[in-house]
């Protein structure tokens, strides 16, 4: 089970505290970082100092790190059109030697778009499609040939289709709790399948539709990697997790039912939970990124019992 650091800095964060958390991450012996993308922030906070880009972000993450994982939960398809970003992603993975993921989403919090005057179209889903197939097609295109896409959105005449990323194949992040075309999507794209803040038995099946519409598609189910992310609020006894519940404005019952809390053994037990409905790979989501001590406090009692 590979246990991975999630991050929502539009709740506010600076680049130097996002820094913090990515080298404690590493150091600790988490398997990746990864941070949403969203420009505004969410709920009774101030968001100060202000939003941080994903991408830029994980541009200067990945020359400060050396080994974990980076990517997004999820990039927005309604920030970037799909041959800049194909451009975004495959140079910061040439900046990380080849340790970059992209989660691709179609985009939701209209409010945001509005704040910062970005169009927010009526069909994202399609949008979406097609984002995929470009950034993927230009991804896979050889060297010396050019590659074209006559879409409804968006159309690609004659692209050298570079730079190419470090990796041979950068692994490509599908999400969400759609019923069909969801699970379509994540069958003809996705390298891995994740499903947000979902309970074990929704998950279990999410994961047998992604499984249906993969085989489907003439894919062996066990090609994608599945996984969960789920919100963290660990502590060595009733108060520590108490306190870390407050801190972020969540009640301790609402976070054992809905996410990962309590003590490191009630979180491992209910990782192995979501273990046996197919989950490999579980997203932390924390959201007290002052909190250094949270981490590592999981690694060392909870991420210690996995294997």
């Amino acid at each position: 089970m590979d246990l991975r650091i999630f991050t929502e800095p539009q709740q506010g964060a600076s680049y130097d505290t996002l820094l913090s958390v990515a080298k404690a991450t590493e150091e600790l012996g988490y398997d990746a970082f990864f941070r949403s993308d969203h420009y505004l922030r969410m709920g009774a906070v101030d968001g100060l100092p202000g939003p941080t880009d994903a991408w830029i972000t994980l541009a200067g993450l990945a020359r400060e790190t050396k080994r974990i994982r980076l990517g997004t939960l999820m990039t927005a398809g309604t920030f970037r059109l799909p041959g800049v970003l194909a451009i975004q992603v495959a140079q910061v993975d040439q900046m990380s030697g080849g340790r970059v993921e992209l989660g691709l989403g179609a985009g939701w919090y209209e409010e945001e778009h509005t704040a910062y005057g970005i169009p927010f179209p009526k069909e994202k889903f399609g949008r979406l499609e097609e984002q995929l197939a470009v950034i993927t097609g230009l991804w896979s295109t050889p060297v010396g040939r050019t590659f074209d896409f006559d879409g409804t959105y968006y159309q690609l005449k004659d692209s050298p289709a570079l730079p190419k990323p470090a990796q041979r194949k950068i692994p490509v992040i599908i999400g969400g709790h759609g019923a069909k075309r969801t699970p379509r999507l994540a069958a003809r794209f996705a390298d891995e399948f994740n499903i947000p803040f979902a309970s074990v038995e929704d998950t279990e099946r999410q994961f047998g539709r992604v499984r249906e519409a993969a085989a489907a598609h003439g894919r062996k189910p066990d090609e994608i990697v599945y996984s969960n992310a789920l919100v963290a609020c660990v502590g060595k006894d009733d108060a520590e997790v108490a306190r870390r519940a407050a801190v972020i404005g969540r009640e301790v019952e609402e976070l054992k039912a809905n996410g990962l809390a309590g003590s490191p053994d009630e979180v491992v037990d209910k990782i192995g939970r979501y273990r046996e409905v197919g989950s490999s790979r579980i997203y932390l989501q924390n959201l007290d990124l002052n909190d250094l001590d949270h981490l590592e406090l999981i690694a060392s009692r909870v991420q210690s019992q996995l294997g």
